[in-house]
Parts: structure tokens; C-alpha cells; sequence
């Protein structure tokens, strides 16, 4: 799925389930450092603009 140069902004909606299906993947946990908590704090600083 190449993007040719152009950016989405991460939503919270979709920054949530990407949380999601790392915690049913990983008994429930998220750890830090990972893709996920990446995701989550993206869509917070994009939100807050």
C-alpha cells in the first residue's frame, strides 16, 4: 500500500484498534516502545492541534 509521498494523520480511532490487536496478540498487554503506544501518541499530538 504505497502512499506516494503523502501522509494520513493518525486518528485516535484508528490509533485504537491498532492498540487493540496488539493487546488481543499479546495476552492483554501493550509494552512500551512498541508500534502501538507509537500510534496512540501520535493521534494525541495530532488531536491537540
Amino acid at each position: 500500500m504505497a502512499n506516494k509521498g503523502k501522509t494520513t494523520a493518525m486518528t485516535p480511532t484508528r490509533a485504537s484498534a491498532i492498540q487493540s490487536a496488539a493487546a488481543r496478540s499479546n495476552g492483554g498487554k501493550v509494552s512500551k516502545g512498541t508500534f502501538a503506544t507509537r500510534a496512540q501518541s501520535a493521534a494525541a499530538r495530532g488531536k491537540s492541534k
